[in-house]
């Protein structure tokens, strides 16, 4: 039976690529046409992804952004940070709808890109045509949308766990974050953070109060409703291959009350097909990998000077949830699809 939709993955050889084209090829209403990668020309998608031998006769193809796009409803973008940019013209040209995975359109100042990548924006006059793809947060807009830039690991972590707060205009001033991530969302090419015999037995913090996802998270969280945000954010390099975990720090005015928090959390989170909060224990990666599913939570402390410190803990698999299978759930958004599709299955344990 044919499928409705078809759909070209760019960039298709690393990691993000491979969990995009697994689900894909999983996807009971948009067909996986073409995969174009500029390593593995010519050879099967196994040859970069084993887990798929036998399960396509696809192979990695050599094509202009342009080409790839032809024909296509949906083009998803696999590339790194300042390659995707780029493409997009040639993409938009074509007619297809687009979700990408990098960085490059996340941010709306060309200011702050150009501070946080090392780069100027190739194409600054894109920058806002974007929808951020935070479903959670802007479901609406993405469904209204041709164009989604799918949030960082990080990003995606982290605001999970504070946006009811930010909502409420009860995020207020600093908050202070620690996000410890496992190895892939540093990419398929092997490289002195990812060496496995240091990596493994090691915790490192890398860096440390400048990381890229930090404008993308103000931007967002301002958005949603905090006030007067600073994040003090220090990421972590943890020997996993792959989930996240996040602790995030914030002050709640001591007039809202614990109750107010938990509710808060219960009616933004229980419609969520993709975001829990676990009954009898905290949030962990294990409970997450391999899923596209969040885990979020919360411990009070006691109130200080009016204050009460609110720790929010959230989870999840940074190559899903915080990559490609997000992604897919733009994807099924912007195609007016049951969000869920192909992504319900709830990882393994453990």
């Amino acid at each position: 039976m044919a499928k409705r939709f078809k759909a070209a993955v760019i960039g298709g050889s690393g990691y993000g690529g491979g969990e995009m084209i697994r689900r894909l090829l999983l996807h009971p209403e948009v067909e996986l046409a073409r995969v174009a990668s500029i390593d593995f020309v010519g050879e099967p998608l196994s040859a970069a992804h084993p887990n798929l031998e036998g399960i396509t006769d696809l192979r990695f193809e050599k094509l202009e952004a342009k080409d790839a796009a032809a024909g296509m409803d949906v083009v998803l973008l696999g590339l790194p940070h300042k390659v995707a940019a780029h493409k997009i013209p040639e993409i938009i040209a074509a007619g297809a709808k687009i979700v990408d995975l990098s960085g490059d359109f996340r941010l709306t100042s060309a200011s702050s890109y150009e501070k946080y990548y090392g780069a100027a924006h190739p194409h600054p006059e894109l920058l806002g045509t974007f929808v951020y793809g935070l479903p959670e947060l802007n479901r609406d807009k993405i469904r209204k949308s041709k164009y989604v830039a799918s949030p960082g690991c990080f990003a995606t972590t982290i605001e999970l766990g504070v946006l009811p707060l930010a909502r409420r205009g009860w995020l207020k001033g600093a908050v202070n974050v620690v996000g410890i991530t496992g190895s892939s969302g540093s990419g398929v090419a092997p490289s002195e953070g990812t060496h496995h015999p240091t990596r493994s037995v090691n915790l490192k913090t890398y860096k440390t109060l400048q990381h890229q996802h930090l404008p993308e998270l103000l931007e967002t969280l301002t958005a949603a409703g905090a006030q007067e945000l600073s994040l003090q954010f220090v990421p972590v390099s943890a020997p996993l291959s792959r989930g996240l975990l996040a602790t995030s720090f914030a002050w709640a005015d001591a007039t809202i009350s614990v109750e107010q928090i938990k509710a808060a959390y219960a009616e933004d989170y229980t419609p969520e097909p993709f975001v829990r909060i676990p009954k009898q224990r905290l949030p962990e990666v294990a409970a997450v990998a391999g899923s596209n599913y969040t885990e979020v939570k919360y411990v009070f402390g006691e109130v200080v000077e009016g204050k009460r410190m609110v720790s929010c803990i959230s989870a999840l698999d940074n190559l899903i949830k915080g990559g490609a299978g997000q992604g897919i759930q733009n994807m099924n958004l912007i195609l007016g699809l049951d969000e869920r599709l192909s992504l319900e299955d709830p990882g393994s344990w453990p």
